[in-house]
């Protein structure tokens, strides 16, 4: 993508911050780039608001109202059950298309290929996004990331949504504070976004998943010292633990940081998975990853926006006590305990070499 977004986001109906990732993720992390979000249930307010952060970009009730703050793209900014287009977002993407946007799209199915929509687009000579299409010529992993000099590091997480991509983007700011060269792979539509570039994995065919992450590592290697590597899914998640595994044998990181949410006990929306303590979750990773590269788990990230402060401060005490390792919840307090950890493995490294 090489355009500077000014985005009209799209999150009709399901603003918020669960229910609006890739809208979430872009209003926190390139607030610069959006000048509105499209939500009927909540027009008349504030991002503020609605997330509790993001300032003053109004929430309006259509595309035309959002025009009059110059959008160049609509986002679709949220992903419907099985990622497919909402039939009452049509004439929502025929005004953007027809009012000169470009459409950037994360949903499962292919804006561009809609019959519809693509004579739309070439009428009015804008372009249509479609991030989770993969690229065409994937090979499959062979472990070509052993050769690469610099130190990559996975996210991992105890469910799906719960801080993966938020925590590496967090730890690069952090990282770059110390002048570290740091580089971020998203494999997700909202790292996409965010940085501009990526492979969104959960699209890709099953044997490629790991030569999509090994792609991106080689890729982001060439020019940084550290890799952060956006996880996906989850090893315990009963739907999506096969993309954990596809990234963390593609991606042959060097260490892991473990993602949780205190008060989240089950798997979302299937309660009868029950989520281990932080030590059976390490030993876990610890499991999967030594046949390959044994990556230790370095950090804790934990996700405490649904706790007072007492009680975010008291779970990450148990979860150092528990793992003997830093933990933070590096969006609310602070990400340096995370990136300190990550740099003392990479210089280590560099030690050894």
């Amino acid at each position: 993508m090489t355009m500077t977004p000014r985005y009209l986001i799209l999150a009709d109906g399901a603003f918020g911050p669960f229910t609006s990732k890739t809208a979430v993720g872009c209003i926190r992390f390139t607030p610069e780039q959006v000048v509105a979000v499209l939500d009927t249930v909540n027009a008349g307010r504030t991002v503020q608001d609605v997330l509790g952060f993001g300032g003053d970009i109004p929430v309006v009730a259509s595309v035309a109202e959002g025009l009059t703050l110059q959008p160049n793209v609509l986002l679709i900014g949220i992903a419907p059950a099985g990622g497919r287009l909402p039939e009452a977002w049509r004439p929502v993407l025929r005004a953007a298309l027809d009012s000169g946007l470009h459409v950037w799209s994360g949903l499962h199915v292919f804006i561009g290929d809609d019959p519809e929509f693509a004579e739309l687009a070439l009428r009015r000579n804008v372009q249509i996004v479609d991030v989770r299409k993969p690229p065409a010529d994937l090979p499959v992993s062979s472990g070509r990331v052993r050769d690469v000099d610099a130190t990559v590091i996975l996210t991992v997480g105890s469910d799906c949504n719960i801080g993966k991509m938020t925590t590496q983007l967090a730890v690069r700011a952090a990282l770059r504070d110390l002048g570290v060269r740091v580089a971020f792979a998203g494999t997700g539509q909202t790292g996409i976004f965010i940085d501009g570039k990526g492979i969104a994995v959960d699209a890709v065919v099953a044997d490629f998943i790991g030569g999509a992450a090994e792609r991106l590592v080689l890729d982001a290697a060439k020019d940084a010292d550290i890799v952060l590597v956006e996880g996906q899914g989850s090893l315990i998640h009963p739907g999506f633990s096969g993309v954990t595994f596809g990234l963390m044998h593609g991606s042959l990181p060097h260490a892991l940081v473990l993602c949780t949410q205190p008060s989240r006990k089950t798997i979302r929306n299937n309660d009868w998975v029950s989520i281990p303590s932080h030590k059976a979750l390490i030993a876990l990773h610890d499991a999967v990853t030594t046949p390959l590269r044994h990556a230790p788990t370095i950090a804790i990230a934990m996700n405490t926006f649904d706790l007072d402060d007492d009680a975010a401060r008291d779970a990450i005490e148990r979860a150092m006590a528990e793992t003997r390792l830093p933990a933070t919840d590096p969006v609310r307090f602070d990400p340096s305990p995370i990136a300190e950890a990550i740099l003392a493995v990479h210089e280590a490294r560099l030690a050894a070499r």
